[in-house]
């Protein structure tokens, strides 16, 4: 256990002050250690460099290509849909959040955009998980057309960034009569105009052309006033969508209003104007009288003096920013004829016999900078303004306000409503534009990922301790996703000790303690929330030593893996993790969120590089040829990557792969997922004296330290073994092979056709030293047998595997199927004989006229991943002893117990043990001598499968 969290502080400031003598104020930014010596320049597809701590270093995506198999076709939707899609959609809520320009593209929905769950408080998540997804295509690749996305969207998150840097700027675009400026829906922009554009009158006409872009009530056109009590405003829709003009000085109950008729039409322009003279005021639309209020006893001149004159911005905080395009704005100091009215529908105000509004006249002829100009002589020039000021440091990139950091501060709760997870969606937006850097080398992409991290330094290392404990302790608010690994990724290439100090600022001692102490506090915590946690962890150990980081990961491993895990690798329920051991109990149609698996196997690859337990890796081939696989739809679709978020258990559950609309935070791991299938095929070790061979995948390595090439030529799954093929000369190295723990007898290997002698044993590494020759070929042959694994709270309740692949029944019954397996399980113990192949289908059987398949196949079948277990009777080579199973107080069955000694080397070794099992259950009462020797003879009787 390290030490206290509060000696932690210490420490950190201690070591943070030793590298950085100096920093500068929040405001004016921080002052940067120099880079390390070699940072720069990397090829396509280049990992950060693997650091000197781990004994184990995995190959760049670019060096592994996919062969023709199950992961190349399932990469190729993937890819197909990356290729395809519109990135200026994923750029949209950046550039309006910027008051850029949107070029006409439609945020993709769901949880990207503005009318998403939470109003949007994601956005700008997936489109970092899309970067990444292109990234990895371009290096598995080398498609021109997905460098060519990159570069494009790195091009326009720097325009963002540069944006976000200014004031905003008026955003000019053709108006009803020339130009007008736009507030693109997002921006949270509003003009502010000077005091005295009122001018204390009494009799008034407001005059404006405007074309709303959305329909949001309570949007406001123009709204004068103090706060919520004393104001008047012109909406362009109320409650019931329609035009209202309103003036009080004793709040909404005392409005004196005027409401139109009609909706105004959205991206079509309207001309409204309001006249207010004596007691009447009569609001107008497109020149037309449309509703008047002849007992208005306030005017202008009764609010007195007012402090604030806005366009597009309410003085109540929950009303929206008017969305839409001005074309103009006149107020005069008197009530305009009706006529005068019409006369401004065919010609600007000052062309009409009206002429310009002599208090303000805005024309929005400016196609830039901050300020519009005023024409009505009085030089009451407004301002273009952002509702949430500017960014506290230029390194700000976002798709949504600074306002989601700052609030999540004094927050103690969690309310994604109001704040969700802000710096989750930093690390998915740092992590593609830092994937952008290392895959293409865009020194672009570079300074946006150090500047997001200055930003984020400049900003956290102001907070106390207890905020941030506080901060990262909250549920969905504080998430804060795979952060840590980014920044110390990050910090490979600047060497900025800033950097390293902000990894450091998101340790949440509470977690991080317990799980080094090995207590086990996860029932309750928010799965995804906390999984990611671990492998910031284990770079923080790679670049700092301490201790208790690695020792936190690793117990945290092993407090989900297996006790908390579903047969298909995932773990969760409705997002939360459960009591250890509770699997069967914990089934639902919210299991396995598709994230936690990505996050897992993230977790069990960077384990692996410090300790080569060959547990991470066995876990790692159950996830991903399970769970990940099956979590991608078997189709093509352009719009939607087709990935599921949860997977539920529950008998005959039907896969849902566009959840919530699409863009969740699972259908951005999933594109991830599907574009780096390759990425823990091989390992090396640090000194280049061994290769590791994790997965048996189809697939060609280039080991450039080696100067040589390894290639797997196999259909596995589908096919039992592998083939691997080297080519290159005098290459001296130990070849290690997985033995899967699922491995029974018959795991063997040749080298050049001749058998190795060894016995590899399951559950280890087979290793093979030589000087390796040109063409020498490996043959590795991996059976696979049928086998159940029981859950641990309800052991009858079991899961079906052949091999790594778990085996589902397609049914649509909503209770649990019921099989039985012994009736012709062969000698061997491998349980497959009691089932029937379906010929010309790899992997397909049925059982009792049920269809069993891979969980991997992307279909909308539904599924049945755990069934019940049934043996009413004693049935052996499928002769019926007629004698019931019976069943111990434990759950354990004679069958059970009989088979338990599997394998049998022949009939007659089978029979003895059934001879033992009968005897000793007949001695305790279980079974009658009469009926254990029929159960006797049966066994004897009986013909097997070898």
């Amino acid at each position: 256990m390290g030490p206290a969290p509060a000696r932690r502080a210490v420490l950190r400031a201690a070591a943070l002050a030793a590298a950085v003598p100096v920093l500068p104020s929040f405001a004016a930014g921080r002052a940067v250690a120099a880079p390390r010596s070699g940072a720069g320049a990397r090829a396509r597809g280049a990992a950060v460099a693997a650091p000197s701590a781990r004994a184990a270093q995995p190959f760049a995506l670019r060096d592994v290509a996919l062969r023709k198999g199950v992961f190349a076709t399932k990469r190729a939707l993937m890819l197909d849909h990356g290729r395809g899609y519109d990135v200026d959609r994923l750029l949209q809520v950046f550039r309006a959040n910027a008051g850029l320009s949107t070029r006409g593209a439609v945020a993709p929905g769901g949880w990207e955009g503005l009318d998403g769950e939470a109003n949007g408080n994601l956005r700008g998540h997936y489109t970092g998980h899309f970067l990444t997804m292109l990234c990895q295509a371009y290096a598995g690749t080398g498609e021109k057309a997905y460098a060519d996305k990159i570069s494009s969207m790195v091009g326009a998150l720097t325009e963002v960034r540069e944006a976000l840097r200014r004031d905003p700027e008026v955003l000019g675009v053709p108006g009803r009569f020339g130009t007008a400026a736009e507030n693109v829906r997002g921006s949270h922009q509003y003009v502010d105009l000077p005091s005295g554009v009122l001018g204390g009158a009494t009799d008034v006409t407001l005059s404006t052309r405007v074309k709303p872009a959305h329909d949001a009530d309570w949007a406001r056109i123009i709204d004068c006033g103090n706060d919520t009590s004393r104001y008047l405003y012109l909406a362009a829709r109320n409650a019931d969508g329609v035009p209202r003009f309103a003036i009080t000085t004793d709040g909404p109950g005392g409005e004196q209003g005027i409401n139109g008729t009609a909706p105004l039409p959205l991206d079509q322009w309207s001309h409204v104007a309001v006249t207010l003279k004596g007691a009447t005021g009569t609001l107008y639309v497109n020149g037309t009288a449309v509703a008047a209020n002849t007992a208005m006893t306030l005017d202008p001149a009764a609010l007195g003096t007012l402090r604030n004159h806005w366009l597009g911005r309410s003085h109540f905080a929950a009303d929206p920013v008017f969305a839409g395009a001005f074309d103009e704005v006149n107020l005069w100091s008197r009530a305009l004829t009706a006529a005068e009215i019409a006369g401004l529908q065919d010609a600007p105000a000052a062309d009409s016999p009206a002429g310009a509004g002599d208090l303000v006249s805005y024309t929005f002829t400016e196609t830039g900078g901050s300020s519009i100009a005023d024409s009505s002589g009085h030089a009451r020039h407004a301002t273009l303004r952002r509702t949430w000021g500017r960014p506290s440091h230029p390194g700000f990139l976002a798709a949504y306000p600074e306002t989601q950091f700052s609030t999540l501060e004094s927050m103690t709760r969690g309310d994604y409503t109001v704040v969700w997870a802000p710096y989750y969606t930093a690390h998915k937006i740092l992590r593609g534009v830092l994937d952008a850097y290392l895959h293409t080398d865009d020194t672009r992409a570079l300074d946006l990922a150090s500047g997001m991290c200055d930003w984020m330094y400049a900003r956290l290392s102001q907070l106390p301790e207890s905020t941030l404990q506080r901060m990262w302790g909250i549920f969905s608010s504080g998430e804060f996703g795979g952060i840590v690994e980014a920044i110390c990724d990050l910090y490979a290439v600047t060497g900025k000790a800033e950097h390293l100090a902000l990894a450091r600022l998101f340790d949440l001692d509470k977690l991080i303690d317990a799980c080094a102490a090995g207590d086990d506090t996860l029932d309750g915590l928010h799965a995804n929330q906390h999984i990611p946690v671990f492998t910031g962890l284990l770079r923080l150990y790679d670049e700092t030593g301490e201790r208790r980081y690695l020792t936190a990961a690793k117990n945290f491993w092993g407090m989900v893996v297996p006790t908390r895990m579903y047969g298909i690798g995932g773990t969760s329920t409705g997002e939360f993790f459960k009591a250890p051991g509770v699997i069967a109990g914990a089934l639902s149609d919210t299991n396995a969120e598709t994230c936690c698996a990505y996050n897992l196997l993230k977790l069990s690859r960077a384990l692996f590089c410090h300790d080569q337990d060959p547990a991470y890796m066995d876990y790692y081939e159950r996830a991903l040829y399970n769970q990940i696989l099956g979590s991608k739809q078997d189709k093509a679709d352009a719009e939607k990557p087709l990935v599921t978020y949860f997977i539920g258990l529950l008998p005959g559950h039907v896969r849902d792969y566009t959840p919530k609309a699409g863009t969740t935070c699972c259908e951005g791991t999933g594109m991830e997922s599907a574009t780096k299938y390759q990425d823990s095929v091989y390992f090396r070790t640090a000194d280049d004296s061994a290769l590791y061979v994790n997965l048996y995948s189809a697939s060609t390595l280039t080991w450039k330290q080696r100067n040589i090439t390894v290639t797997q030529t196999t259909d596995y799954p589908r096919e039992q073994g592998t083939t691997l093929t080297v080519r290159g000369r005098g290459a001296a190295f130990d070849l290690r092979l997985r033995v899967p723990a699922w491995a029974g007898s018959g795991f063997s290997v040749t080298v050049n056709g001749r058998k190795t002698e060894a016995d590899p044993k399951p559950g280890s590494y087979f290793s093979i030293s030589r000087t390796w020759r040109d063409g020498d070929t490996v043959r590795v042959s991996v059976p696979f047998r049928l086998r159940v694994e029981k859950t641990p709270d309800k052991p009858d309740v079991q899961a079906l595997f052949y091999g790594p692949v778990h085996l589902v029944a397609r049914d649509s019954a909503k209770t649990y199927l019921r099989f039985g397996l012994f009736r012709n399980a062969a000698l061997s113990g491998d349980l497959l004989p009691t089932l029937t192949p379906v010929a010309g289908t790899p992997l397909h059987y049925t059982l009792d006229g049920v269809r069993l398949a891979p969980f991997f196949e992307g279909t909308q079948d539904p599924t049945h991943a755990y069934f019940q277990r049934s043996e009413p009777k004693v049935v052996f080579g499928t002769t019926d002893s007629g004698v019931a199973n019976p069943q111990a107080p434990d759950g354990t069955t004679l069958l059970d117990d009989i088979w338990s000694a599997a394998p049998f080397t022949d009939k007659n070794a089978l029979v003895a043990r059934a001879r033992a099992v009968v005897d000793a259950w007949v001695a305790a009462g279980r079974l009658s001598a009469a009926d254990g020797t029929k159960v006797v003879s049966t066994a004897r009787r009986a013909t097997y499968v070898a």
